[in-house]
Order: structure tokens, then C-alpha cells, then sequence
């Protein structure tokens, strides 16, 4: 018998909350912009709070955008804490909708549980170690090693690794500059190059530098992790071309250092989602079915 779970995906731009069942069908969902704490989360309670007169569900798996409290022994656990999305900083996200719901919440960073995801059923599936990039409004990484999300001192945040200046342009994350998520991520574009990503033409330098950017973080990441699997995820990635340009530069970049396996070329470890774009809401899935 099919158990029915509750799923939020919670970004920086929206909240795609669904009913899903054990085997991953998607049987009610809604997308709720993310405004303030109070808007958003009170939109969100209401959905499922009229999903349970029908869909009963016992847990609800939250993949958060960051950086969130993962210590389990934290009086804080659960909240996200110092984030640059206005107003949600030391937001109890957790307990908010734990006691509204009166059901057990497990929360990971919205990249981890993407990561997961992409692990158990897309393009991750028999990989020990998957590193899963988002690249959109912001750039997360989520690392999964031997079956689990990787926490550590707190959690990765390998989006605001430094890549440096690139061919003279400038990243502009409040925090570190250069960082990837200052240089690539789909605000950063829009402020770099003063129109959205979306709009800007085929043949722009922007394709160029962010392909080199990815590529550069791709590098570090295989360096750091040597996952079988980078997906690459995220709005930004739709771009046609892009991944096989990043496939390029991060070849280029290496330099023949690394020795893959004969029968594994660069495109075969760097790829788009499995899941397309069901990484994030599987994710949270993962989350619940895994306690």
C-alpha cells in the first residue's frame, strides 16, 4: 500500500509544495512565491492543511535553501541562519511547520536533497560519491558520499567557492565578490551584464564566462570530491550549449591531470539532472523516506 508524504522544495525564488507517495507520484502540488516568512509559510500550511482533509500524511520532507542549522543537537536546528534572501535570516523554518502540520519535519540544505535524489533514482544512480550543482537565483552544491548527504561542521557551501575575476569580470556577491555564485548564478548575470540571462543573445561574451566559470568549479570539485557524477542543475542550465561548453573548459582547465577510467570521457561525469526537473521535489522525498 502506496503512503503518502508531504514535499517542499524551498528556494530562493518559490516554494513547490506536493502530496507524493512512496513511489514517487506527484498527486497534488502548488507553487507559492517566496515573499517573507510569514506570507510564504502561512500559504504554504494552508495547502497541505487542505491536502490532509483528503491525502493524509504522516512526515514532510523540507529541501531548504541555505545556510540552515543540520545539528541535530543545536537549539537552533532546523532554522535557516544568516542568509542574504531579506528577511528570512534565524527563520525557525522547521518548527513553524511542524507544529502547523502536527507532523515530523526532516530538513536538509535543497542541493543535498537534490544530490539524494539524483543518487537513489536520476543520473547519480550507482555513483558512491555525486556532487548536485543548482545553478539559478543563487548556485548551491549538495555532495552525497557512500549513500549520504554530507554535513560536516555545518553544511558545504561550495557555491561560494572563490573562482577570481575572469577575463576582467567582476563577481558580485555581497560576502566573497568572485565567487561562483557572484559570477554565475542567474541574479549575478542579470547585475553583470544588466539584462536577465534569459535575454541575453546566443552569441553573447556572458556564455563564454559563465562556461568558464563552471568549468573552473567543476575543476575544484573533482579535485576536491572526484565524484563519478557532477550534475548540473538549475534555470541557467537550459541554456542550449552550455553544458558541452563547460564539458570543454573544464577539460581545458585540468589540463590532463586527471586519469579517468578508459571508458569515462568528461561528458560522461558531467551531465544535466536525471530528474530534470524533479531533482528538488524528490529530494524532500528522500528526506522522509529515509527515517
Amino acid at each position: 500500500m502506496n503512503k503518502l508524504y508531504a514535499a517542499i522544495e524551498a528556494g530562493g525564488t518559490k516554494f513547490n509544495c506536493a502530496i507524493i507517495d512512496n513511489s514517487r507520484n506527484i498527486i497534488a502540488q502548488h507553487r507559492i512565491a517566496t515573499t517573507t516568512p510569514d506570507e510564504t509559510l502561512s500559504a504554504c500550511t494552508d495547502f497541505f492543511k487542505q491536502q490532509q482533509t483528503e491525502l493524509a500524511f504522516d512526515a514532510l520532507g523540507l529541501a531548504c535553501f541555505g545556510p540552515v542549522d543540520l545539528n541535530t543537537d543545536s537549539a537552533t536546528w532546523g532554522n535557516i541562519t544568516a542568509t542574504p534572501k531579506p528577511h528570512w535570516s534565524d527563520t525557525p523554518i522547521t518548527q513553524i511547520l511542524a507544529e502547523a502540520l502536527s507532523c515530523q519535519v526532516a530538513i536538509d540544505t535543497d542541493v543535498n536533497a537534490a544530490a539524494m535524489a539524483e543518487h537513489l533514482w536520476g543520473a547519480g544512480m550507482g555513483c558512491d560519491t555525486v556532487v548536485y550543482v543548482t545553478i539559478g537565483t543563487g548556485v548551491g552544491a549538495g555532495i552525497v558520499i557512500n549513500g549520504k548527504p554530507v554535513h560536516g561542521l555545518i553544511h558545504p557551501e561550495a557555491g561560494h567557492m572563490i573562482i577570481g575575476e575572469i577575463d576582467g569580470v567582476k563577481g558580485v556577491c555581497p560576502y566573497h565578490g568572485s565567487c561562483v555564485e557572484g559570477l554565475a548564478s542567474g541574479y549575478a548575470m542579470a547585475q553583470i551584464w544588466q539584462q536577465p540571462a534569459e535575454t541575453l543573445p546566443e552569441d553573447h561574451r556572458a556564455w563564454d564566462i559563465q562556461a568558464q566559470v563552471i568549468g573552473t568549479f567543476c575543476h575544484n570539485l573533482l579535485v576536491s570530491y572526484s565524484p563519478q557524477k557532477i550534475v548540473l542543475g538549475g534555470g541557467v542550465m537550459q541554456k542550449p550549449g552550455l553544458l558541452e561548453a563547460v564539458v570543454k573548459y573544464t577539460e581545458r582547465s585540468l589540463n590532463q591531470y586527471l586519469t579517468l577510467p578508459t571508458d569515462i570521457a568528461f561528458k560522461d561525469l558531467i551531465c544535466l539532472p536525471g530528474l530534470e526537473d524533479k531533482s528538488g521535489l524528490y529530494g524532500a522525498l528522500a528526506l522522509v523516506l529515509d527515517n
